[in-house]
């Protein structure tokens, strides 16, 4: 069976702790989209990760976690966080690195810090993780591919191609030294030896694995409104971060996708461009206090420890999110972060030019959105840690029955705090 763990709105909503609570009872997880952006915190009884290239399943041993070929493949982040995990006291994990995975150079993080720099005020909040340069490669193919390491004439060929480029631009634009591509190829041969152990075809290894009914995760970056397509243009990520994506960067047939969870939080939060549209915002000092108690450590990016902007539930935005995700099911993270109020409000409508709609706009319209607000009792009880999901305060059930009702998708799973199994079951 396969199963595809997928954000419903902006990111950060807990999804490393959902993969890793069902990575117990699966065979093999794949990270299938996107870089070293974006980290998935996990808290177990090893300590407290931030993962940003590795699967969330890297913690169990009998997991085989993979890096897909839909994955921008820092090997020098990688690198880091195996050491990282090592250094720890966890054990190296089973990993396989597609070798059709493509390589993010040194160069695409240049790019993307020199674009931001030129863009100034405008600019899109970019980590400068070269994201965006990436991706912008990879579709003008003359992207590096992992397998291409191993074959010197056609990375050389492949490498002074892409550098040629890169220097028009540089040079011309940006008005920044040149690179070399010579320095540049001795690196990669240096790079190609820390990963060699772990490279292999996962496409044939994944689909053997299906013949055989093993269980397998789809592990999302992001969520649905960074998607590029379907997210608010042009606040997005550069890859796909909808389930749809695992089947090309997993390489997974469309059919064997069976489970959708979208991971929501049971409150609103964004990182990235202050200009980005976000209906729901809370601000001033009713912000800062959720923002303090919220997550684990607060509401700050797992990557660059950036705050986030928080806000209230925004049930426009996740049932969208979960329509587009193709949810079967919700997993709703950080309940109990809302312990502390007397009421809590949820956005349940958009008014645009006097008009009230609960369907999610295109993004020109989003900016002249103003949110409708429902407002519900709080429960004013600590509930971090219950595992009994009867056993949360009658409020805190009849926030979760409502949003469910809203976002017109069973929320199964309740999170009460960020360990591993401070966790409750719904259905």
């Amino acid at each position: 069976m396969v199963k595809a763990i997928v954000g419903a709105n902006w990111g950060d909503e807990g999804k490393g702790k959902i993969t890793d609570l069902l990575a117990e009872q699966s065979d093999i997880v794949i990270r299938f989209q996107g870089g070293a952006n974006a980290g998935h915190t996990i808290i177990n009884d090893y300590g407290r990760f931030a993962l940003h290239t590795l699967p969330s399943g890297a913690f169990y041993k009998h997991v085989t976690n993979i890096i897909g070929n839909g994955v921008a493949l820092d090997i020098r982040k990688l690198t880091a966080e195996l050491t990282g995990l090592v250094e720890a006291g966890v054990s190296a994990p089973n990993l396989i690195i597609s070798e059709r995975a493509q390589l993010l150079m040194p160069y695409h993080v240049l790019q993307d810090t020199y674009e931001e720099e030129r863009l100034g005020g405008h600019a899109f909040g970019s980590t400068k993780s070269g994201i965006a340069p990436f991706y912008s490669d990879k579709y003008a193919k003359i992207g590096i591919q992992v397998c291409d390491l191993f074959d010197e004439p056609r990375l050389r060929e492949r490498l002074n191609r892409a550098v040629e480029i890169k220097n028009i631009l540089f040079e011309n634009m940006y008005h920044k030294p040149a690179i070399q591509a010579d320095e540049l190829f001795e690196e990669l041969l240096s790079l190609r030896e820390i990963i060699r152990p772990y490279v292999g075809d996962a496409v044939t290894f994944v689909h053997q694995a299906l013949k055989e009914g093993k269980s397998i995760l789809l592990e999302g970056q992001l969520g649905a409104m960074k998607d590029p397509d379907l997210g608010i243009v042009p606040m997005t990520t550069s890859s796909h971060t909808l389930a749809g994506f695992g089947c090309v960067g997993a390489a997974i047939p469309p059919t064997a996708v069976e489970d959708v969870i979208c991971v929501s939080k049971a409150y609103s939060s964004c990182v990235g461009s202050q200009t980005e549209p976000f209906v729901s915002e809370l601000l001033g000092e009713a912000g800062d206090e959720l923002r303090r108690r919220g997550g684990d450590k607060g509401e700050f990016g797992a990557t660059t420890g950036r705050p986030r902007r928080v806000g209230w539930f925004d049930t426009v935005a996740t049932r969208y999110g979960c329509m587009i995700q193709g949810a079967t099911q919700v997993a709703l993270t950080c309940l109990d972060v809302l312990s502390y109020l007397d009421e809590i409000q949820v956005c349940t409508g958009y008014e645009i030019d006097g008009q009230v709609t609960k369907n999610f706009p295109v993004p020109a319209l989003l900016e002249r959105a103003k949110p409708v607000f429902t407002t519900l009792p709080g429960w004013k009880e600590d509930i971090r840690g219950i595992t009994d999901y009867d056993a949360l305060p009658a409020n805190a059930k009849a926030y979760v029955d409502f949003l469910e009702q809203e976002i017109e998708t069973p929320i199964t799973i309740v999170s009460t705090g960020p360990k591993r199994h401070e966790i409750t079951y719904r259905r």
